[in-house]
């Protein structure tokens, strides 16, 4: 996940957007830590489980009101509202999810953000992450690495937490469309919990990209991910200093016209990225004696 377009090139102020960006997702984020002790007006969202609030779609709109008054040329997907369309032939599209963890907030645990990435055509190369529960937000400019609050240089600890090299704390990601009979992701997740410390299923993707651009965990590993809160928790991440492959171990081209079917991951700290590629190639293996990480 290196620059292919240089910053110069683009037809945006990366600086700027990030800017928009960051306060568009800080809007939203205090939005959104004002109401989840109110009236949520849960309600369904397809047949998986899923569910939406009200407070997803108060969230959008401020969101997609915020870019449209900066960038009105530019398109948007948001997670609610689908495409919205911008100036025909327009290169510029962002990526809106205005509440990544929304059946966490549905049950009352506190585990949510806000993500937002815009893309050059297909291609991340700006990315925010906005934890409204701490107040925290991260960024990233593709090629220009990522920041923490206040704008510092954010970058992952040279060396895993005390006890970590060879217990490692890995966080799990599924696409909506994963159901329980999915052999697949049955043995990928089950082979990996054989093989760490811990493995934290969250419901809320971007949470787990910061805790690994901060180091806090070591790895996540994706399968059939949603591609609207990807790109920004992805180049986050990356530019903090983590390594992206596919599952299969080949290099991760991270572009959202790429179907859910190649966007599957393993991201982690680069000291453990081979042995997460050993495991997953393992899981596909189940008459090999399974190994451990350390092995």
């Amino acid at each position: 996940m290196r620059p292919t377009t240089p910053a110069e090139a683009l037809p945006v102020d990366l600086s700027e957007a990030r800017r928009v960006a960051v306060e568009a997702a800080e809007a939203a984020g205090a939005l959104l830590a004002a109401g989840v002790g109110g009236p949520l007006g849960v309600r369904a969202k397809g047949t998986g489980g899923d569910v939406v609030t009200e407070l997803d779609t108060a969230a959008e709109d401020l969101i997609v009101g915020l870019l449209r008054a900066a960038y009105p040329r530019h398109r948007i997907i948001a997670e609610e509202s689908g495409v919205l369309d911008g100036a025909p032939g327009e290169d510029m599209v962002w990526l809106v999810d205005p509440l990544d963890g929304t059946n966490n907030v549905a049950i009352g645990m506190p585990v949510y953000a806000v993500g937002l990435a815009l893309c050059f055509r297909a291609e991340p190369v700006l990315g925010v992450v906005h934890d409204p529960v701490s107040g925290r937000t991260w960024s990233a400019v593709r090629g220009w690495g990522a920041r923490g609050p206040a704008g510092k240089p954010l970058t992952l600890p040279a060396h895993p937490r005390p006890g970590r090299a060879k217990n490692p704390v890995l966080a799990w990601t599924q696409g909506h469309a994963v159901g329980p009979d999915d052999q697949t992701a049955f043995a990928l997740r089950s082979s990996l919990e054989r093989r760490c410390a811990r493995m934290l299923q969250l419901w809320a993707p971007l949470v787990g990209w910061a805790m690994l651009a901060r180091g806090d965990i070591d790895g996540i590993v994706g399968y059939l991910p949603e591609i609207v809160d990807l790109p920004a928790g992805a180049l986050l991440a990356a530019e903090a200093g983590a390594e992206l492959r596919r599952l299969d171990g080949s290099p991760y081209r991270l572009e959202i016209d790429r179907p859910a079917s190649e966007l599957g991951f393993v991201a982690a700290r680069p000291d453990l990225l081979d042995r997460l590629l050993e495991t997953a190639a393992e899981a596909g293996r189940p008459h090999r004696v399974a190994r451990g990480l350390t092995g």
